[in-house]
């Protein structure tokens, strides 16, 4: 499904070139869990975005589901990240005047879904996580682990076959994060393509096999069980800045 192979990604930085990624190759296969770690700066975020068709590499090569990435046109993009990815953010992004099943909705609206067809969808994501009685609820009337729901449920109401999550319990507390952990293993075990950028052993324990980088650089590859080997080689930084 996701193939990377020489990805760079170089930024101006004072006038010098700085990799945030430095030749990265990976293959994420269909229904695979793969959580991403490293120390702050690593260059997790970065590959995140260009999974996430959000920023395009410098160099090297990226298909998705058979397609060169860089071959697409600007539209082609959009309808990549609109109907085939789904993203979750640390800090929801939801839209704080809308409620619940509004802010589910925006992903459909943007596509022209029809209302019948997006009220019904909504009261399934909805449902899916959960949270089918706060559908009229706004963000500052739900708890944080509520809003991450409802930010999962925005996520794959346009059933997208890759999710892609940056710190998704990084603002909650243990048992809410345990929830959302929990909903996303069962879409995963539903067919969903899950990558998990985190910084908490926890979280990067479910995965099937951890990514770690450094300096732009995949550092090792190990399956999920094997966190105390990844927490000894990227210790040293704790991670709760971009990456």
């Amino acid at each position: 499904m996701i193939r990377l192979t020489g990805i760079r990604r170089t930024f101006d930085v004072g006038g010098q070139d700085v990799d945030a990624l430095a030749g990265v190759d990976e293959h994420v296969r269909p229904g695979e869990h793969v959580a991403v770690m490293g120390p702050s700066g690593a260059g997790k975020s970065t590959l995140l975005n260009i999974l996430g068709c959000l920023d395009r590499p410098s160099a090297g090569s990226y298909v998705l589901d058979g397609d060169e990435v860089a071959r697409l046109s600007e539209e082609e993009l959009t309808e990549v990240r609109r109907h085939k990815i789904g993203f979750i953010f640390q800090s929801f992004h939801l839209v704080s005047r809308l409620t619940a099943a509004r802010n589910v909705a925006l992903p459909m609206v943007f596509a022209g879904v029809g209302r019948a067809e997006r009220r019904r969808r909504v009261e399934r994501a909805l449902a899916d996580v959960g949270l089918a009685e706060r559908a009229e609820h706004r963000p500052d009337q739900l708890s944080g682990g509520e809003r991450q729901r409802v930010a999962i449920a925005r996520a794959v109401v346009m059933g997208p076959r890759i999710l892609l999550a940056d710190e998704p319990t990084g603002n909650l507390d243990t048992r809410s994060g345990s929830r959302v952990l929990d909903i996303l293993e069962r879409m995963r075990s539903e067919g969903l393509t899950l990558v998990v950028v985190t910084h908490d052993p926890t979280v990067a324990r479910r995965a099937d096999r951890i990514v770690a980088l450094r300096d732009g650089k995949v550092l090792l590859r190990t399956p999920g069980h094997d966190i105390a080997r990844v927490m000894e080689l990227i210790s040293g930084e704790d991670d709760d800045g971009e990456g």
